[in-house]
């Protein structure tokens, strides 16, 4: 899978901002990527090291508009924690 594929976009939370000071960065993640699939993508694009991935599933919400009822997309969404020597990634800081 082509790196750009896998990550989808970051996640711009209250929380996932207080998790950067510990080097935590979160993110959408394709639904079929693995954890090594995803610390390979993001050292490609951002060009950082990662010590550890967590990935979260989630499934979708069952939604109703008039007579039509479905569910909304599933996603997953990947807490990486990059090194301690590594920078910090430039797309979380302006």
């Amino acid at each position: 899978m082509d790196a750009q594929r896998i990550i989808k976009r970051p996640v711009i939370t209250e929380q996932s901002m207080e998790l950067m000071a510990d080097k935590k960065y979160v993110f959408d993640v394709d639904v079929k990527a693995n954890k090594t699939q995803v610390k390979d993508a993001i050292e490609e694009i951002f060009g950082v090291k990662v010590s550890k991935v967590n990935v979260m599933n989630y499934k979708g919400k069952f939604k109703r508009m008039g007579k039509y009822a479905g569910y909304t997309n599933k996603r997953r969404k990947a807490i990486v924690t990059l090194t301690a020597e590594s920078k910090e990634i430039e797309l979380f800081e302006a």
